[in-house]
């Protein structure tokens, strides 16, 4: 059983269909790249997938439970997380202040968020500048911040839209290992992003998707 199924979504906007009928999946472990120019329905099925949009047509089957109509904050307690490529950090609170706000907002007890903090700061080498405000890092170190964010509560499947964007080419190959990484702990991975040639670096998988269809997938 795949981890995430997408059925034949549909969804259009001012009677200009933007997604039509599309279709994949990801399997545990497994890094898959949606791929296309700009306006081909990449960010609609990804605010489908996590909630923020509700196809017209179609499912989305999360560990084999169909949350199609599910809103977004049930999602990612049953373990679906999602980073957008807008910025999302808290800019004026430190880089540790902005980990520990999300496992606060998950009622988690102070000594469990201290050690949580700690060891997802090491994990993504952020040790250094946990003291920092989120303003002041770098594009390569808010991306990381960012990631760290999403995978802090542990989810099953991380859903990545840009992940590449606005990163130098050494903080590109830096986030490249992040993923790899998760992948290898058993995280299912679904992402994006316009640099074809980095996102094809990573994938296992890629569904190349134009005008709202899918035009062609395979390994990558």
């Amino acid at each position: 059983m795949a981890l995430l199924e997408v059925e034949g979504v549909k969804k259009g906007f001012r009677g200009r269909t933007v997604v039509n009928s599309v279709s994949f999946s990801v399997e545990e472990g497994q890094i898959v790249g949606l791929l296309g120019p700009n306006g081909a329905g990449k960010t609609t099925s990804f605010k489908m997938i996590v909630g923020m949009l509700t196809p017209e047509a179609g499912k989305v089957l999360f560990k084999g439970e169909d949350v199609t109509r599910l809103p977004m904050f049930r999602r990612a307690r049953k373990g679906m997380g999602y980073l957008s490529q807008e910025p999302s950090v808290f800019q004026r609170m430190t880089v540790r202040q902005n980990l520990l706000a999300v496992l606060e907002a998950r009622g988690m007890r102070k000594r469990e968020r201290r050690s949580r903090s700690d060891s997802v700061l090491e994990e993504f080498g952020l040790t250094h500048v946990a003291r920092s405000k989120a303003f002041s890092l770098s594009g390569g170190e808010r991306r990381k911040l960012e990631i760290a964010r999403a995978l802090i509560t542990e989810p099953a499947l991380l859903l990545l839209d840009e992940p590449f964007s606005g990163v130098d080419p050494i903080a590109v190959s830096g986030l490249q290992n992040v993923i790899r990484d998760l992948s290898r702990k058993g995280m299912g991975i679904l992402l994006t992003d316009h640099s074809v040639r980095e996102t094809l670096k990573v994938t296992d998988r890629a569904y190349i998707i134009r005008e709202g269809n899918i035009l062609v997938h395979g390994t990558s």
